[in-house]
């Protein structure tokens, strides 16, 4: 694969983490965008923590679009309504996009309309859009999907994910209500404040790809009592209803999310029921900043070779590893 050119499009912890992992890949940072006026001006080097390296943060995206490049890694927002007129921006420019928007992981459920648009325009400018991470975008849909692949039928799948907080970044903690008040974290719930944006995402992500049409989705977002009258995090729930006679009130897709400062005995489970019955463990659980930084990266050279169009992670090729590719094939390659 020849040297990929990377804008990069914010610069809060994951886009940096990013930035690491594209460098250390040996690829080639061509701009750095980020409206924060304490990195806007400043080498990127120097907001990354290593030596300089001839490239000034912009807070001009117009401009920083215009700078001859591969692709976009874009990192500023959870929302999709919010961060959509970015990436359209970036589409237009001719670049392919692999975004960290939880919510562009599976937008088809609910922003369709954004979806259907976005799809149009990079199909329009031949290039390829994809929202990635670690949750959503792999342990909570991509891994099981892959424990299916042995599976000559599936009655349901379980997902469990225990994260401790408190040895996770502050903007994390702050979206999970650790520290707020009973009464203010209901509230910030119901203002849309507060709890993890993805899950449900996931769940759709995982019937589409299986092929099932679901009746409805259901959310529920519970605090994790702490110390005194102090939430120590959340505990959220999705659950898909499959749309097939005989399922009744029973979820197809069931994903438990439980995170907070100090949570007991941190891990991810995914458990599917079926023939064979399948179940994975990995205790400690997948560290969500450092795998969200790789997965971007390591999924790039895939990006690049995607079809035109918006596509959920779950249709790209076989994610995994890549490093440093030379520029030729080793001898050891395919034809």
């Amino acid at each position: 694969m020849s040297v990929v050119r990377v804008i990069h499009y914010g610069l809060g912890p994951i886009g940096v983490g990013i930035a690491r992992v594209v460098l250390d890949h040996g690829w080639t940072i061509a701009a750095a965008i980020d409206i924060d006026p304490q990195k806007a001006g400043r080498d990127l080097g120097t907001v990354l923590g290593t030596s300089r390296l001839g490239i000034e943060v912009t807070a001009d995206a117009a401009a920083a679009l215009r700078r001859p490049a591969d692709l976009v890694v874009h990192a500023t927002g959870s929302r999709l309504g919010e961060v959509l007129p970015q990436l359209e921006a970036a589409v237009a420019a001719g670049y392919d996009v692999a975004s960290t928007c939880e919510e562009l992981a599976y937008p088809w459920f609910h922003h369709p309309g954004a979806a259907q648009r976005l799809d149009a325009l990079a199909r329009t400018h031949r290039v390829s859009v994809v929202g990635l991470g670690v949750n959503p975008g792999f342990v909570m849909d991509l891994l099981p999907l892959l424990l299916t692949a042995p599976c000559r039928e599936i009655t349901r799948i379980t997902v469990e994910r225990v994260v401790d907080a408190a040895q996770r970044r502050e903007p994390l903690r702050r979206k999970i209500g650790a520290g707020l008040t009973t009464a203010a974290f209901r509230a910030g719930v119901r203002a849309g404040r507060l709890g993890h944006v993805g899950l449900v995402e996931s769940v759709a992500m995982i019937a589409d790809a299986l092929g099932w049409p679901l009746r409805r989705i259901s959310e529920d977002i519970q605090p994790v009592p702490g110390r005194g009258t102090r939430v120590a995090g959340l505990h959220q729930v999705a659950r898909g209803f499959r749309a097939a006679p005989g399922w009744g009130g029973r979820a197809a897709v069931r994903l438990e999310l439980r995170m907070a400062l100090g949570a007991r005995r941190p891990h991810d489970t995914v458990t599917i029921q079926g023939t064979p019955a399948l179940h994975l463990e990995i205790p400690g659980g997948i560290h969500g900043d450092v795998a969200t930084s790789a997965i971007v990266a390591n999924a790039l050279p895939a990006l690049r070779e995607a079809a035109p169009g918006l596509w959920p992670v779950s249709r790209l090729p076989l994610l995994h590893f890549v490093g440093a590719r030379p520029v030729s094939p080793s001898p050891v390659s395919p034809p």
